[in-house]
């Protein structure tokens, strides 16, 4: 995992938005266009941007893209967070 890229990505409000919208399922190209009031070129350009962080995945089907999201990569992250932030509770006094 490239955690500069994934961090980078994360760090956009419209890529959180795209992979909140990917929670509930995958969902074509155009679909995630619809969300938004930015054009469909600027939309690629963050999805490309989460692919490069391996935060989604990409299936074509006929004309269609579909993307899905990489839980696998989120919950490293997940992990890397709680290891960084400790163990709570396990504090000792002194």
């Amino acid at each position: 995992m490239g955690l500069q890229n994934t961090l980078r990505a994360l760090a956009d409000p419209i890529r959180r938005k795209i992979l909140n919208l990917l929670k509930s399922g995958r969902l074509s190209a155009g679909e995630i266009v619809e969300q938004f009031d930015v054009t469909g070129a600027s939309i690629s350009r963050h999805l490309s941007v989460l692919k490069e962080a391996d935060l989604i995945r990409d299936t074509r089907e006929g004309k269609y893209i579909y993307y899905e999201l990489n839980a696998s990569v989120l919950e490293e992250i997940m992990l890397w967070i709680k290891d960084l932030k400790g163990d709570n509770d396990h504090v000792e006094e002194v």
